[in-house]
Parts: structure tokens; sequence; C-alpha cells
């Protein structure tokens, strides 16, 4: 359309330079010269416009050149935000791995502290026990060996030994079981190295042998704590729940609820689980589980509250 403009404009001067000099009296000469000048003015339209055309056409193909490389990098950046989307993904799972692992360890860490508190305070008594047990063990040898020295004089022979001359046999004894302490700090030790199936044994052992001390409802509260680091969240609510029915004075009893609520919604039990977690906020106020429990139900979108 413009080159068709152009000599359309280039023509109607043409032709109204002709018509100027065939109206007005100019020599032949001076027409001539016109008409030179007035068509070199004409090709040099033309070439202009060639120029502009040419120059259009380079423009063209540069910006689909560069619509064609924005595309493809487009393309790029998408797959390349698919990849560290996934990569996000990925990291966040491995860090509640984690934080799930270390939680263990710092709780098993508490509660060396909390062991080494009470043997402490114990151990002063034991103490006092031993001295009379041996003052005790002292007087009854002494008796024993007076009995012993006024009838030996009664005594006229050894007994026979049997017909083979053997002494009698003794029954086998059994091994007796590991220590408490040997147990429950093995245990410890090897939850927090990651060695659940054996940290697992060493506390069904504990509570085997030693169900009624002081430090038992720890070993059942850290058997759930290695199904639920081991993804067996039902076995975990059931060990869970063995701390809240059998230990009621437990210091346990927060983290053993807590934990409880998180295995169901684990679990897909998504409304017991928030009852659990309410329930740790109405009885634990203050606590680490209480502000654990409230991030959990703001995570979840749910009130702290039940709705009445």
């Amino acid at each position: 359309m413009r080159t068709r403009d152009l000599a359309l404009f280039g023509a109607a001067m043409l032709a109204g330079a002709i018509g100027g000099s065939l109206i007005g009296p100019r020599t032949a000469e001076a027409v001539a010269r016109e008409i030179i000048e007035l068509q070199q003015s004409v090709t040099q339209v033309l070439q202009g416009q060639k120029d502009l055309a040419t120059a259009n056409t380079q423009d063209h193909a540069v910006l689909k050149t560069l619509l064609e490389q924005s595309t493809e990098n487009v393309t790029k950046l998408s797959s390349t935000m698919g990849t560290l989307q996934k990569s996000f993904q990925d990291v966040q799972a491995n860090s509640g791995a984690r934080l799930d692992t270390m939680s263990t360890q710092v709780q098993g860490l508490s509660d060396n502290l909390e062991e080494i508190k009470s043997r402490l305070g114990k151990l002063n008594q034991q103490l006092v026990d031993l001295q009379n047990a041996v003052q005790s063990i002292d007087a009854k040898l002494a008796s024993s060996a007076s009995a012993t020295s006024a009838g030996a004089g009664g005594i006229t022979g050894a007994a026979a030994p049997g017909p083979t001359g053997a002494a009698p046999s003794r029954s086998a004894q059994p091994t007796p079981p590991p220590s408490a302490d040997t147990l429950y700090n093995n245990g410890l030790r090897d939850i927090q190295g990651g060695k659940y199936d054996l940290a697992r044994q060493e506390f069904q052992d504990y509570l085997k042998y030693y169900s009624e001390t002081d430090l038992a409802s720890n070993a059942q509260f850290y058997l759930g704590e290695i199904a639920y680091v081991q993804k067996n969240y039902q076995e975990a609510v059931t060990q869970y729940d063995k701390v809240l029915i059998n230990y009621p004075k437990s210091f346990k009893l927060a983290p053993a609820r807590y934990k409880k609520g998180m295995a169901l919604i684990e679990l897909g039990q998504k409304p017991a689980g928030i009852r659990e977690l309410r329930e740790v906020i109405r009885r634990f106020p203050g606590t680490e589980e209480d502000r654990h429990a409230r991030a959990k139900l703001k995570e979840l979108g749910v009130s702290i509250t039940a709705s009445r």
C-alpha cells in the first residue's frame, strides 16, 4: 500500500511538472532539466521505499527469532520450575522425617537428665540401706560362726559320697536379666543411634522385668516413638495408649497424647487426631506439646476448641 502511494505521488509530481511546462512559457531546455530532476527524485523515493521494505523484512525476521527464543526460554523455565518444586517437596518430606528423629533424640536426652536427677535422689538412701545390710550380714556371720564352733565336738564324721563317689548334681540356675539401668540406658543409646529394632527389644525387656519402676512409662513411650519413626502409625497409637492408660502419673502424658494425635492424622483419622490435639491444649497448657498442637491445628485450618 505504501509503495503504491509513493508511486502515485511521483507520477503526480511528474504530470504536474509536464503540465506546468506545457502551460508556462518556459524553454524546452528548462523543462527537460526539471523532468530529469523530477525523475531523479522519484527514483530516490522508490529506492528509499525499497530500502524500507528490506529493513522491514529484516526486522520481522529478527522479531520472529526473538519470539522463538523467548518461547524456548519460557519452556525451559517451566521445566526448571517443575524440577525445583519436586525437589522442594522432597526436601520437605525428608525434613519432616529428620525432625521426627531429632525430636525423639532430644526427648531421649531430656529423659536422661530426668533419670539422673531421680537416681541422684535415691543414691543416698541406697548407700544407707547398703551400710545397714552389710552390718546385718556381719552380725549374722558372727553369730553363725559361734554356733558352728560350739557344735563342732558333736560331729563324728562327714557325709559319705554317693555310690559313684561324685558330689550331688545341682540344677542349672537361670541367667538373671540385665539390670534395669543397663536395659534402659542401652535402649536410649540405640534409639538415639537409629538402631530401632534393637532399642525396641531392650525396652520390651525392661517392661517385662521392671514394669513397676519410675522409668517404666518412659520405656513404654519409647516403644510408641520407635513405631512412629518407622511409620507404623497404628502400632504407635497402641503404644501411646498404654502410656495414657497404665501410667496416669507419668510426665510422658503430654507427649504421648500429642504423638497419638499426630499418628491418627497420619492414618487418615483426622477427626480423632484433632480431638487428641485439642485435649493436649486443654490438659497441658503452656507446654511444648501445647504449642505444637496449636501449630498443627492452625496448619489444618481448624479451630483450637471444638464448636458447640
